[in-house]
Order: structure tokens, then C-alpha cells, then sequence
């Protein structure tokens, strides 16, 4: 790691969890272009014709010290007013008929058919596979992001690899039906999926090592509502949690930071991710009843404090709240936050319809919080 701006290295030393004198700021992710052009202060248009420049030149200008996931294409997906209907459907938005390797998945049964025929073969493969190759292409990626990025703002690697549940490629009702119906055959798909896993994992450890990347890595899987868990957590105990924990072990056995991303109400999950080797978490929807405050008390299985990214609500604050409410906000997470290892973003990407008012005042206070931290 070349000689890092004072930005970065406050993110830096705040991932080591060390006592420092700032906040350090995570990227910022708002999907409207217009709001993109006017925090890198360049004129409306801007971003559409030049995306990544752009892009970056709005991190900088915001302030931003990490970068974890580096999207900086991923507003083009969007327009101003959001979706267009002629945007293309998948699995979980609407698609009438999901076909996969020229199967129709329309029945839970269909789903353990395509798995049995295509998903096992596909990942015994990968077993086979040589992951040195993927420790340098992870090297490679990263160093050339941090390199467009600048030396004030860290490039963090992103994301630790494990078990997932496959409803964005079946469907949500019929891949939770096979999974109610056909706990066996889920607990051998998880399992299938940790042994790819933990090899991946140690190849993201090489890479770690062999560059001296920063060793934090943010795991990013949708796995609860509004309400709880998207599975019944007794089942997820006894099927997936013990091939997860399994997974991550060559990263959390070698001191490598893990955060999980948080969508819905994750309370249930959240002691079982620290027991599992988690050092934290990011995304907090606190409306569904995510206990930011309960959360920041909590340690991790080595009885160290929590890594927290501490989000302005991006589903009801920013886009329902008033500048006032903003700040209040931002205060709050501070107040609450851990007191070394805190970092300040949006909760998550940011909605088209945000008001510029609301933008600037969260910015404000992300670079207040920077120079003045908790005191």
C-alpha cells in the first residue's frame, strides 16, 4: 500500500479500530444523476456522457475516506424518475416465467431438479478449479480501482464469499417452498457452496496478505424483511449457519474483518453472525426494528467492539425528513456508535427524489463529524 492521504488513512486506522480524531465518511451511493453532477460540481449532464470520472469526482468532493463495492455504473440502471417500465424483469421483479438451462421453474420440485442437474455439477467443478489465479486478478482489480480513486480515498476489497439463498434465480415462492419441502437437499446446496467457498476465501486472504490490502470485507446477501428472517432461523441453525461459519473460517481464523450489509429486520441474525466470527455491520433499517443502539453495545466472540457503519436512513430520513431531521439523525448515530471503529454513509443507495437540502446537510455532517469526531 502506497503512502495514503489523511482520508484514507483515518479509514484506515478506524478499520483497525484504532483511538482516532475523525469520523471517516463511507461512499456515498445516490442513484440521480442530476444530485451525482451537483456534489462533483460539474455541469447537469455530466455524469450520463462521463460516468466513472464523474463518479469519482463525486466521492472525492463528498468527503468519501472507503470504498468498499465500487459501482460507479450503477446509476445508469436508473433514471431520474426511477424504473422505466420497459426495464427488463428478473426472478424477483415480476418475470411471468423463469426459465433457467431450458427449464421452467414452476414448482419447488423444479427448483431441486435444476439444482440436482446444473447447480451441484456447476460447483464440483469449481472445486477443481486453481484459485491462484483469482488472488492475483484480485490484486490486480483492486490496486488499479485504488489507483483511479486517489490516495486520499481507501479502496477496501469487496465481498467475502458463502452460502446463499437462490431465490434471484428461482423465485421467491418456489425456491422457499423447495426450501420448506427439501431441507436435505438445501443443507447439501449450502454445504457444496461453503467448499467453493472457503476456497475463494482463502484466495481473498492471499490477496489481502501478498498486497497488503486493507483486511476488511463486507458480506452482502438480502436474508430478512420487514418482519424477520426470510427463512425460519431454527432451520437456518440446523442447515445453513454451521456451512456460513465454515465458509468465512479461513478469513476470520487470520484476523480479517468481517461487516455484514443489513436489508429488513435482521435482530434474530445479528448475535449469530458474531458468534459465527463477524466483527460488524452496515445498512440499518431502523423503522423494521433494527436496534442500532442495542447493536453498538454488542462485542464481537473476542470481546472487541463492533465495526459499524452508521447510515442516514435512506428509506425514510433522507427522502420524507427535513434537513433538521437529517442532522438530528446524524447525531444520533454518532452518539450511539462505537467508540472506535464508526464510519458515516447513507444506510444504503439513494433513491431518485431526494432533496438536494437534505444531500448537503447530510454531507455538512459527514464533514463536521471528520474533523471533530465524537467530542
Amino acid at each position: 500500500m502506497k503512502t495514503l492521504g489523511d482520508s484514507a488513512q483515518l479509514a484506515w486506522d478506524t478499520i483497525q479500530q484504532k483511538p482516532v480524531d475523525g469520523i471517516p465518511s463511507w461512499a456515498i451511493l445516490p442513484l440521480e444523476h442530476r444530485m451525482i453532477d451537483r456534489i462533483a460540481g460539474v455541469p447537469e449532464g455530466t455524469y450520463a456522457n462521463n460516468p466513472e470520472p464523474t463518479y469519482i469526482k463525486m466521492q472525492q468532493a463528498a468527503g468519501t475516506c472507503m470504498v468498499d463495492q465500487y459501482i460507479p455504473l450503477n446509476p445508469l440502471t436508473i433514471s431520474d424518475q426511477g424504473y422505466e417500465d420497459n426495464t427488463e424483469k428478473s426472478a424477483t421483479t415480476g418475470l411471468e416465467t423463469v426459465e433457467l438451462d431450458g427449464m421452467i421453474i414452476d414448482s419447488p420440485e423444479a427448483v431441486i431438479e435444476h439444482i440436482e442437474n446444473f447447480i451441484f455439477p456447476k460447483l464440483k467443478e469449481k472445486l477443481e478449479q486453481n484459485f491462484d489465479a483469482e488472488t492475483e486478478i484480485i490484486i490486480t482489480r483492486e490496486q488499479e480501482i485504488q489507483k483511479k480513486l486517489g490516495s486520499n480515498i481507501l479502496k477496501v476489497p469487496y465481498q467475502a464469499k458463502f452460502p446463499m439463498l437462490l431465490y434471484n434465480q428461482y423465485g421467491y415462492t418456489n425456491f422457499f417452498m423447495a426450501f420448506a419441502l427439501y431441507p436435505e437437499m438445501m443443507e447439501k446446496l449450502f454445504s457444496l457452496q461453503a467448499d467453493t467457498a472457503v476456497k475463494m476465501n482463502q484466495a481473498r486472504l492471499q490477496a489481502i496478505r501478498g498486497a497488503n490490502l486493507p483486511p476488511l470485507l463486507r458480506l452482502d446477501h438480502d436474508m430478512a424483511d420487514s418482519r424477520s428472517t426470510l427463512a425460519d432461523i431454527k432451520v437456518l441453525d440446523d442447515i445453513w449457519f454451521p456451512h456460513f461459519a465454515r465458509a468465512i473460517k479461513p478469513l476470520t481464523d487470520s484476523g480479517v474483518k468481517l461487516i455484514w450489509h443489513c436489508d429488513g429486520n435482521l435482530m434474530q441474525m445479528v448475535p449469530r453472525l458474531l458468534e459465527c466470527g463477524l466483527n460488524g455491520f452496515q445498512g440499518f433499517q431502523y423503522e423494521d426494528g433494527m436496534d442500532y443502539e442495542k447493536i453498538c453495545k454488542m462485542k464481537d466472540r473476542n470481546g472487541n467492539s463492533l465495526i459499524i457503519i452508521g447510515g442516514v436512513s435512506v428509506t425514510t430520513t433522507l427522502p420524507h425528513g427535513s434537513p433538521g431531521d437529517v442532522k438530528k439523525e446524524i447525531d444520533w448515530l454518532v452518539a450511539n456508535g462505537p467508540e472506535t471503529g464508526l464510519f458515516l454513509g447513507g444506510s444504503s443507495s439513494i433513491a431518485p427524489g431526494v432533496s438536494w437540502n437534505n444531500l448537503q446537510t447530510m454531507l455538512e455532517g459527514f464533514k463536521y463529524y471528520r474533523t471533530h469526531g465524537k467530542r
